[in-house]
């Protein structure tokens, strides 16, 4: 029996579903969900992150980490932590280049890499093996040892679930996951409604049909993140694609080989995520006691040195080699690729100040 037949049989016995669920079973299910069963990464797999597109978003990532690090008074030992690491390209790169240009930094690191998916623990190992680092794994964040910690995760937050509301004779209820008449996965408005004040001000305003996404787990995964960064010191950097203030739309997307395909196909063989609401996870972090700056990607990467880092690496190269890295930068960086699209969220305890987050 397939996920999907799994699912609608779920639903036909003891009734419909809330999205987020949904979004949980095709992701997580331990037999067939997408990040425990698939190759998700890289040009053979249904997406590219960054960290695949160029090493240069990993190495100025590691820059940032050893500014993170010096920030909150280079301690002798911390902890440097990646949730969600994907295939571990992005660490392989940050320790790369700390070890370069900061091995202090590599001497005072514990390196911890936060995976819920053995195989893909697996994959992260066999990358970083060449590194002859000690890095160690865990499933959650909240086993991390003491100490201060510099952490970051790039599109971790968006594949975390959330709940739908679509505005329906002029409050906002719950949008479901049901079976429809045909016998296939359709939504549906549920009885459910939600507190108005989680909405944005002008809710009264959006028309019929609107739909707003509220993610409670990523804002209490926030929450955790801000309340450890506010008691033991650090920082974090959180990369994904999503939106700078709170608004309505259905963001519920799925990829499959780099297209997009309905997300009621293929449960558990497609990609399944929504846009992050980084107004609601700077609100989270700061209800914390800490601090949050947010910028685009582009204006991240650029300010962080990306143009003096392609030109380096292109001096003295073929033709071919310099256009690889010129269309590399403009994947990153260009306003109609990931350069506006992604977003970035630094958050810091009270006394840590960060280049290049104004606010911070």
């Amino acid at each position: 029996m397939t996920l999907k037949q799994r699912i609608i049989r779920q639903i036909e016995l003891a009734g419909p579903i809330s999205v987020a669920d949904y979004m949980a079973l095709c992701l997580f299910d331990p037999d067939a969900g997408y990040y425990t069963t698939r190759e998700p990464f890289g040009r053979e797999g249904d997406f590219i992150t960054a960290p695949e597109v160029s090493q240069m978003f990993g190495e100025l990532i590691g820059v940032w980490c050893v500014s993170a690090w010096q920030a909150i008074g280079s301690p002798a030992e911390f902890i440097l932590c990646e949730m969600g690491p994907g295939r571990g390209t992005l660490m392989q790169d940050v320790l790369r280049t700390a070890t370069r240009i900061a091995p202090d930094f590599i001497a005072a690191a514990h390196i911890r890499m936060v995976e819920i998916s053995p195989r893909l623990t697996q994959i992260q190992q066999e990358t970083l093996a060449a590194s002859d680092l000690e890095i160690e794994w865990q499933e959650q964040f909240g086993t991390l040892p003491s100490g201060p910690l510099v952490l970051i995760a790039n599109e971790l937050f968006d594949a975390i679930p959330v709940r739908q509301y679509i505005k329906s004779g002029g409050r906002f209820i719950d949008r479901i996951v049901t079976v429809d008449g045909g016998g296939d996965l359709a939504f549906a408005a549920g009885p459910g409604s939600i507190d108005t004040t989680l909405l944005p001000a002008e809710h009264d305003n959006a028309p019929e049909g609107s739909v707003i996404e509220i993610a409670p787990a990523r804002n209490a995964l926030m929450q955790e993140i801000a309340e450890r960064l506010n008691r033991e010191r650090g920082a974090a950097l959180l990369i994904d694609y999503g939106h700078l203030q709170q608004g309505f739309g259905d963001t519920l997307q799925a990829l499959s080989r780099h297209k997009a395909v309905d997300v009621f196909a293929q449960p558990g063989e497609a990609d399944l995520t929504t846009h992050v609401d980084f107004a609601m996870l700077a609100t989270a972090a700061r209800s914390q006691g800490c601090k949050t700056g947010a910028m685009t990607q582009a204006d991240f990467l650029l300010a962080l040195g990306l143009l003096d880092r392609a030109g380096a690496l292109g001096s003295g190269k073929p033709v071919a080699f310099q256009e690889q890295i010129r269309a590399d930068v403009e994947r990153l960086a260009g306003p109609d690729q990931m350069g506006t699209l992604f977003k970035v969220l630094c958050v810091t305890d009270p006394a840590t100040h960060l280049f290049p987050f104004e606010s911070i």
